[in-house]
């Protein structure tokens, strides 16, 4: 600090000068009418100096920075005698975000489950052609269903009884040659050499528009067999007849005809069959099968239940060439 300024005692440097008089420094000046000391500090609050009594109060100035916040009443409508132009205060509502955050989580987890419920709608459903099926011909496919399902019973319970027999000692050649005729008489009429009788069903197909195609019978064989159907054979309007064995084919011929193992067969053809009559008849008649089909493209299907059918035709056995049985 240089030796022109003194220090004060306020932090503030004192420039060099005359001494102010009163005395030693601390020490209130004696004068009457010297200035109060705080007043002199720099560190003391400067504001607008006091008018004094005989000069005017100076006018405010209005730059347009200021606005009057009385002016505006709490619910937002400026008072009387207020600037007019200042814009009303819109309240803020604390919740509103909230329930709008809320509200799409809501319909974030609604999206979510219908989703889950289409997907599982799809995977758990049925067949399309089962599920326009009315409830009378559910009813017949479930009964079908359980009379295959006892048929099947009744063949492991033969067989079972076929091997305890043939582990019976003294009985068992017997049994032994008991079962191997009986075996042989059913391999005989799956091959077709030997004739059969017994219930079932005939079934005749009669052409519309659209002649009856190898499809529509090779359709209704198939069904068949799967209700069940043990023996059979078709005939034409000629009275041919051909047996129908597992190797059996069919061809479309000419004019309309049917071509069956290389037989040629005319209309209306005719399927005789051994088996159950309503099981294999609720087969035929499952919404969109061969009765169905055949309908739609203007022929019909005909039923007769027989309580005797015959199946007469017979195949030309087949002669192996490379199976050998293992021994």
């Amino acid at each position: 600090m240089s030796d022109e300024q003194t220090d004060t005692g306020t932090g503030w440097p004192q420039p060099a000068g005359p001494a102010r008089p009163g005395g030693p420094a601390g020490e209130p000046d004696p004068r009457p009418d010297a200035p109060d000391p705080d007043e002199l500090s720099p560190l003391a609050p400067q504001g607008p100096a006091r008018p004094s009594d005989d000069e005017p109060a100076a006018e405010p100035v209005d730059d347009g920075a200021t606005v009057d916040l009385n002016a505006v009443s709490r619910s937002g409508e400026p008072v009387a005698g207020s600037d007019a132009s200042v814009e009303p205060v819109e309240p803020v509502v604390a919740g509103r975000s909230r329930w709008s955050t809320a509200g799409v989580m809501i319909a974030a987890l609604l999206a979510l489950l219908g989703f889950t419920l289409v997907v599982q709608l799809k995977t758990t459903s049925t067949d399309p052609t089962l599920g326009a099926t009315r409830q009378e011909d559910l009813v017949r496919i479930l009964s079908d269903l359980d009379a295959r399902e006892n048929r099947l019973q009744q063949d492991i319970r033969a067989l079972e009884d076929s091997q305890r027999q043939l582990r019976s000692g003294e009985q068992g050649r017997q049994a032994a040659l008991d079962e191997a005729t009986r075996r042989a008489d059913e391999l005989g009429i799956l091959a077709g050499t030997l004739p059969a009788v017994g219930p079932g069903l005939t079934v005749q197909f009669d052409s519309g528009v659209k002649p009856i195609s190898a499809n529509r019978v090779l359709d209704a064989v198939q069904e068949l067999r799967g209700a069940g159907a043990e023996a059979m054979q078709i005939s034409g309007g000629d009275r041919a007849t051909v047996r129908i064995i597992a190797s059996t084919y069919f061809l479309d011929g000419d004019n309309g005809s049917l071509m069956v193992e290389g037989r040629r067969l005319t209309g209306p053809y005719t399927i005789t069959v051994i088996g159950d009559p309503a099981t294999m008849r609720t087969a035929l008649n499952i919404p969109g099968g061969v009765v169905a089909s055949v309908r739609g493209d203007g022929g019909n299907v005909t039923f007769g239940e027989r309580e005797v059918a015959e199946v007469s035709a017979l195949h030309v056995p087949i002669k192996l060439e490379h199976a050998r049985p293992v021994s």
